[in-house]
């Protein structure tokens, strides 16, 4: 079984300076590609230079995360994709354990190791911390950070075990599937286009699993900010998006009705707390759905079957009214 290291770049020469030498060094067993979106620094000279023998591959355009990667990945031939983003450090070993649990079960499509803060080793990290999953109302949450609550790493997650998403900071996937899914949903640009290959993946026969013997170090936000508007912009978006994808027809209106609910009072939050922009970021989040919902109706007859994606019911609920702030307390 062979492996593949690809780190997506756009005009990130600093971050591969900081960060491409755990990965070569930790990563003697994988071919190492770089997939560059175009970028406008010289982050591909840089390359060329220092690591002749990295492979790049080079986009036309910068199609986000999503085509990005689609692009990218039809030029990679190995048997399991890592999709690793520029500003993440590698440990040694790091590859081994997950390889060893795709070659023990074939019906796992995607894996994700344990993913702890750069800046915070102690802690996990808000991208994926020990592993995914979502509540009825397409709310994303981790095990080790719901919302804004990120917990110290104490051992609580040590088993290696099935969730609903892997992150897409350091995200494993089998070549096969991936295309057998059809890969990233090119129309989500960015953020939470893991979400929903993982829920294609599932639902074409496929398990989701952490990893936590294998362990990598995430600066997060090094590209856009968690707090960046935009970032509002595409999480409200898209996570409306993929109810509209994946949910059961005869639950999804009522769902999305509460969901749309819920994003009022986001926005009515934002204003008291004077962050204009993501007020506005979310508005504008709502009028591109509105204006995709017909094309994701259409994209759900690609799907073979609807899967149970619902954890709990509302981690809104429980968060903010029971004052739960760890994953662990929600059971």
């Amino acid at each position: 079984m062979t492996v593949a290291v690809v780190i997506l770049n756009w005009n990130g020469k600093a971050l591969l300076e900081k960060f491409l030498p755990s990965v070569v060094k930790y990563s003697k067993e994988a071919e190492i590609y770089v997939a560059d979106n175009a970028s406008t620094d010289n982050s591909v000279e840089f390359l060329q230079n220092q690591y002749p023998h990295v492979k790049i591959l080079r986009n036309t355009e910068n199609g986000g995360y999503a085509k990005g990667y689609n692009d990218a990945l039809k030029n990679v031939s190995e048997d399991i994709y890592v999709l690793l983003n520029s500003d993440v450090e590698v440990t040694q070993n790091w590859l081994k354990p997950l390889m060893e649990t795709f070659r023990k079960k074939d019906t796992i499509f995607a894996a994700q190791p344990r993913l702890l803060d750069y800046n915070n080793k102690e802690y996990f990290e808000y991208a994926g911390a020990a592993g995914g999953f979502l509540d009825r109302f397409g709310y994303p949450f981790c095990r080790g950070r719901i919302f804004s609550t990120v917990e110290k790493d104490t051992g609580q997650y040590e088993e290696a075990t099935s969730i609903f998403w892997a992150s897409g900071a350091c995200l494993f996937v089998r070549r096969e599937a991936f295309w057998k899914a059809a890969g990233f949903d090119e129309d989500l640009f960015a953020h939470q286009e893991e979400i929903d290959l993982c829920w294609r993946l599932q639902a074409i026969g496929g398990e989701i699993y952490y990893v936590p013997d294998s362990e990598v170090y995430h600066v997060g936000g090094a590209t856009l900010h968690k707090s960046h508007p935009r970032k509002t912009f595409y999480n409200f978006r898209n996570s409306l998006l993929l109810l509209v994808k994946h949910v059961n027809r005869n639950q999804m209106w009522w769902v999305l009705l509460v969901r749309l609910l819920l994003d009022g009072i986001a926005a009515v939050q934002f204003l008291a707390s004077g962050k204009l922009s993501h007020f506005t970021a979310l508005f504008r989040a709502h009028l591109s759905f509105y204006s995709l919902v017909p094309k994701f109706l259409k994209k759900r007859k690609h799907i073979p079957k609807t899967v149970d994606y619902k954890r709990i019911n509302s981690i809104v609920w429980h968060y903010y009214v029971k004052g739960r702030r760890r994953f662990n307390e929600l059971y």
